[in-house]
């Protein structure tokens, strides 16, 4: 029989319910500011549509943020900076086209887009309410007693800090972040230049390793193994050393600018939120 309390339904904080419509109003607006971008560019090439295409899957991921506000995840945090910044840095390297001035709607698009980022990232890490109200775990199937439940579980390992999770989703965009361009640069072979298929074939299997690479790294970093921290900063070196070169090499100056600056923020902010980390007290 359900008790009273059980059936009392807890009310969100009006800063909670403020952040989801601010979160949906970002993920549609991610949709049409991207649209316009495309549709005022004056080539609508083949690396113009899988850059527009690799923004616009953003709007899931502010999505996907909303059922972690929802559920109180303490990971809605990192994973909303990370997603506001890449977010950003995405749509911001589409504005401005490889010739000429950007057209009027794509400027104020990505004027309203960021400020509305920003104003994620402020009530994620100054609002009192929300901070409070994210402090959940996932949860799990627990056997205990001879019953199985399925509730919160607090992780086994050692607490960590927000600076740590921060480092930890940074790194986690690292492969997406390879991946496209070595898609657009895949377009080339299309176009006759046989000559970059070993390069393009070597940006994505690097691409794929560093997803490996990073999920295992990170799952010892979480436990507080030193050795995981050099190994995140050794990572994010390489991929540096390996993307950097390419998108130069093979996409030129603006595929630097627009497939490389992303990574390297994402990589800079790995790095100081690696280096800001620190384990807690015991006491």
């Amino acid at each position: 029989m359900r008790t009273a309390a059980e059936t009392t339904e807890v009310r969100r904080p009006s800063a909670v319910r403020a952040l989801t419509t601010l979160l949906a109003v970002t993920a549609a607006a991610t949709v049409v500011v991207e649209l316009l971008n495309y549709w005022y560019a004056p080539e609508q090439e083949f690396g113009l549509a899988v850059r527009t295409g690799w923004a616009m899957l953003r709007s899931l991921g502010f999505l996907v943020l909303i059922g972690h506000v929802n559920r109180g995840r303490t990971v809605a945090k990192p994973f909303g900076l990370i997603l506001a910044v890449t977010t950003v840095f995405a749509v911001g390297r589409l504005v401005v086209p490889r010739e000429g001035v950007p057209a009027l709607p794509g400027l104020l698009g990505f004027g309203l887009l960021t400020a509305l980022c920003v104003a994620v990232v402020t009530l994620l890490y100054r609002s009192e309410a929300v901070g409070g109200h994210l402090v959940r775990h996932r949860k799990s199937l627990v056997v205990e007693g001879g019953t199985i439940s399925w509730r919160e579980v607090a992780p086994k390992r050692p607490p960590v800090t927000g600076w740590l999770l921060t480092s930890r989703v940074a790194a986690f965009t690292y492969s997406p972040l390879m991946l496209v361009p070595a898609l657009i640069a895949g377009g080339s072979i299309l176009d006759g230049q046989l000559s970059a298929v070993p390069a393009v074939l070597f940006w994505f299997v690097a691409g794929i390793a560093v997803s490996y690479l990073v999920l295992f790294c990170t799952a010892f970093l979480m436990r507080g193994r030193p050795w995981a921290r050099r190994l995140l900063v050794m990572i994010t070196l390489g991929v540096l050393a390996v993307d950097l070169p390419l998108c130069w090499w093979l996409l030129g100056l603006d595929g630097l600018i627009r497939d490389g600056g992303p990574l390297l923020t994402a990589a800079l902010l790995a790095l100081y939120a690696l280096h800001r980390a620190t384990r807690p007290d015991p006491t």
